[in-house]
């Protein structure tokens, strides 16, 4: 049987139904094309900016400036760009930085959610009138002719058309969905580790200073600023009069 032949067989609840389809396949596809682009290169990124704050601030922040195209870019770029932080407004960019791009990889999800639940229940009201159309033209005086139960079985089966499309447009649609919620999952663990890795060598440095920002972006990160050594004054000697003969 054709697909044309099928969608109208299915009812007039195949319309939205397609409508549904065409919309989840579209946030699908969008989603699959944004993941593709950062799963292979967050990490780099990540491992990359680690590694230059273990030397030098500047250093860093520069990766991080390159990387921004990233979500990892942007996370870590939040923090280092500011000028000489506390340890707690450092931690405070990171966290919010992270909400926001997580936030954005989340996009998508209302709609995944919508289809999920919608669908399936158009798919029973489409099969419902379908049952009403098919037993509302049986003829109750043709119930003992055999001709009669064939055209309702065949009424019945179409009408279980719109229900089983919706069910295939559900379970399609949850499948991708909890895939996507594995990836936001994963990269929300990613952020954390990232984070709390960068944010040790600035407690270092913030530690070494005593607290001293003017000193903070002056000195590579791991290396305490060499303290200033008060040199003794050179004793003064008297001068002795000169011998009176």
């Amino acid at each position: 049987m054709e697909f044309s032949e099928l969608f109208r067989q299915g009812g007039i609840a195949m319309w939205p139904l397609l409508f549904l389809s065409i919309l989840a396949l579209g946030t699908i596809m969008e989603r699959i094309w944004f993941w593709s682009k950062i799963l292979t290169r967050e990490r780099e990124v990540a491992g990359r900016v680690l590694d230059a704050a273990r030397r030098e601030w500047s250093a860093a922040t520069q990766i991080a400036q390159r990387g921004a195209k990233l979500p990892m870019g942007r996370f870590l770029l939040a923090a280092l760009k500011l000028k000489d932080p506390e340890p707690e407004v450092f931690r405070l960019a990171l966290e919010t930085s992270a909400n926001e791009e997580l936030a954005t990889m989340r996009r998508g999800e209302k709609v995944l959610e919508a289809v999920i639940a919608i669908s399936p229940l158009l798919g029973l009201l489409g099969t419902v009138l379908g049952l009403i159309r098919s037993l509302g033209s049986i003829d109750l005086n043709a119930l003992g002719v055999g001709d009669a139960t064939p055209g309702t079985a065949l009424g019945i089966g179409a009408a279980l058309i719109s229900t089983a499309t919706g069910l295939v447009i559900a379970i399609a649609s949850l499948a991708f969905y909890r895939l996507f919620q594995g990836f936001v999952f994963g990269q929300a663990k990613v952020f954390q580790q990232s984070g709390n890795a960068l944010e040790l060598p600035s407690r270092q440095a913030w530690a070494s200073t005593d607290g001293k920002p003017c000193l903070l972006s002056e000195n590579r990160v791991n290396q305490p600023p060499s303290p200033t050594v008060d040199l003794p004054e050179p004793p003064v000697t008297q001068k002795k009069p000169p011998a009176s003969f």
